[in-house]
């Protein structure tokens, strides 16, 4: 009898959280459908020229000239997709967006961008090429590729591929995660595991993780093209 109730608790606890899998994953789907386009009309060519300037010579110093930082602590940007680049520099401007770098950095950089100058810029990186940080042959990269693609479903981790692309290069208006430094996207699972960036979708999804399995998939994203 004992062995039948252990058992239907076990059976109960994963039911639950397939089910909260599912709740992320039609949240993170409604959240992008109901989000309005950033770019009804493209920036003008003023905005457009202003933009590259503010890109090479105030924002290459952390990120690079054309978005492909060198610098782990800082994310690349080239290739991402405009609205999440314009949505963010938004949140930054806002002060809504609130993990340790956007506080030491971003909300004094962004405060005095209006929107065309946003709406500029988000183009502006997501025309850059991307350069691939090239690939590391190892467990690490192997387990998270797998987590990746197929999530943990003994633990309620949803696949990240689902929202973010199987080959990591972003679906609507979830973010390019291809190539990207690993410091930063292990950095950034850190603050959406501990709610210091409170976005629901992706703390549901990273609360369960524990931190090799995150640095497995930094370490996969990291040597994406």
């Amino acid at each position: 009898m004992r062995t039948t109730i252990s058992k239907h608790s076990k059976y109960r606890q994963i039911a639950l959280r397939k089910g909260r899998a599912l709740i992320y994953l039609t949240t993170a789907v409604a959240l992008s459908l109901a989000s309005a386009a950033a770019f009804a009309d493209d920036p003008d060519a003023v905005s457009m020229a202003y933009a590259q300037r503010l890109a090479i010579g105030v924002c290459g110093t952390c990120h690079g000239p054309h978005g492909n930082s060198q610098q782990p602590k800082f994310p690349r940007l080239a290739g991402q997709s405009a609205n999440y680049l314009a949505a963010q520099l938004k949140a930054f401007r806002g002060q809504t967006r609130g993990d340790p770098d956007a506080l030491g950095y971003m909300w004094g950089m962004a405060s005095q961008l209006d929107d065309s100058t946003i709406d500029a810029l988000a183009k502006y990186y997501s025309s850059q090429k991307p350069e691939s940080a090239g690939s590391r042959d190892s467990a690490a990269v192997a387990r998270g590729r797998e987590i990746y693609l197929h999530g943990i479903e003994s633990e309620g981790v949803p696949a990240c591929a689902s929202c973010h692309g199987p080959d990591a290069h972003g679906l609507r208006d979830f973010p390019r995660l291809a190539g990207q430094h690993g410091q930063y996207v292990l950095k950034q699972l850190g603050s959406f595991q501990s709610n210091m960036r409170n976005v629901a979708v992706m703390h549901g999804v990273a609360q369960n993780l524990r931190t090799a399995e995150m640095e497995s998939v930094a370490a996969f994203l990291e040597g994406q093209p």
